[in-house]
């Protein structure tokens, strides 16, 4: 069967329509798009799958025409809106990709629409497009269709995406000033080496006399990084691609994130984004109607932290045992008291996805807080690092200038 991309006319309305659709030859398209109640005026025949996955180029359009957080986000609150008016899923999903506007997206609801055409639940058609839609997304539908709350779950979908990217966004924009200080830095620094103080420095070899040694350091430190400036790209690169490939085992991963979670100054933080993210994906997951083993699973994937992921599949291995979540979570050491202590109360009390919801605020808010304070302490903290690298340069070419001129 053929893949292709047509382009056609709405009979009812006369609005112009586009999409890709599985068709034996031109004519069977022809044909399902009559009865769809689309007048077809343009067909190209596609790649298929299996030839789209052979390719080894890099489509640079589609690459950037990914779709991001906030369209999934739209496009779900959209959805929800029109099966809470009882609008049957096919011609929802229909009417939503004449809605969306980022073409890569478009593609792809076309094609799950054709998937639930052809008889598959909404929930498995998601699941051929793993990039975009997420276990995470794709259980939460499954549940929704079973227990006929498809609605509310696309409610709650909207809600969880929007929280994290908002939370994404902020740490994001509060560290790039610092991370953009630090670049300017370390590039002016290494323009005055390489470039200005080899210039300078002639005046002293002119000069034939003693040096301070600050002075002798700075001459040899730029002397090294102007001629040897491709050894130190060498060993930058090779010790990125060891530390990647270190990083790419087992062993290195569980330690490295074990270390992230201890680090002095972010180790705090990264252990509160991942307690935010466990908490607001468990307790969307179990409102959501999916069994708590199979949350627990699905939380699992999305911690970004090994080190947590082993604590969640040994808490999951317990439950099985019948014990409760918060006690496997508590002898971990993982996770702060105060979130096993409100998970335990939520278990006693019956209110376990509200009480996962209130610490996930709470560790929203502790994140902001964190993420401002570290902001506030490393744009001083660069710009006293840079102005002391600049001074000892300026010191080290000054001093040995003013005292010949006071000894003439």
């Amino acid at each position: 069967m053929a893949v292709f991309e047509y382009r056609g006319i709405v009979a009812a309305s006369g609005k112009s329509v586009n999409g890709v659709r599985d068709a034996e030859n031109q004519k069977a398209l022809r044909t399902t798009l009559r009865r769809d109640g689309i007048l077809l005026t343009q067909a190209k025949e596609g790649k298929t799958d299996a030839e789209r996955k052979k390719e080894r180029g890099v489509d640079l359009k589609r690459l950037f025409d990914r779709p991001k957080a906030q369209d999934i986000a739209v496009m779900t609150r959209q959805l929800a809106t029109l099966v809470r008016a009882k609008i049957p899923l096919f011609e929802a999903l229909t009417a939503l990709i004449d809605q969306v506007e980022r073409a890569s997206l478009r593609r792809m609801l076309t094609e799950v629409r054709d998937q639930v055409r052809e008889g598959k639940s909404f929930a498995t058609a998601l699941e051929l497009h793993p990039k975009v839609f997420t276990p995470l997304y794709t259980n939460m539908v499954r549940a929704g269709e079973a227990s006929g709350t498809l609605e509310q779950v696309l409610d709650r979908l909207t809600g969880f995406i929007e929280g994290q990217a908002r939370l994404k966004g902020k740490v994001t924009s509060a560290l790039a000033y610092p991370a953009l200080m630090l670049i300017i830095a370390v590039g002016l620094i290494s323009v005055l080496m390489v470039a200005v103080v080899p210039k300078l420095t002639q005046v002293f070899a002119s000069q034939k006399k003693n040096l301070p040694w600050y002075t002798e350091l700075l001459i040899g430190t730029s002397r090294f990084m102007a001629s040897f400036w491709w050894l130190l790209a060498i060993v930058i690169g090779v010790g990125v691609w060891a530390f990647r490939r270190w990083l790419g085992t087992k062993l290195g991963r569980l330690a490295w994130d074990s270390f992230a979670l201890r680090a002095p100054v972010f180790g705090k933080l990264t252990q509160m984004v991942a307690i935010a993210r466990f908490t607001r994906t468990l307790g969307t997951l179990l409102g959501a109607g999916v069994p708590l083993l199979q949350a627990m699973d699905i939380v699992r994937t999305v911690l970004g932290n090994v080190a947590l992921e082993k604590v969640v599949s040994e808490a999951s291995g317990s439950i099985r045992e019948g014990q409760s979540i918060a006690e496997p979570l508590k002898r971990s050491g993982r996770f702060p008291p105060l979130v096993t202590h409100m998970i335990a109360i939520g278990e006693r009390s019956g209110q376990l996805e509200e009480m996962l919801e209130n610490v996930a605020v709470a560790y929203d808010h502790q994140v902001e807080t964190r993420v401002g304070m570290l902001t506030s302490l490393l744009e001083p903290l660069i710009i006293v690092v840079m102005g002391a690298a600049v001074g000892f340069i300026a010191m080290a070419i000054l001093f040995p200038l003013v005292q010949a001129s006071d000894f003439k």
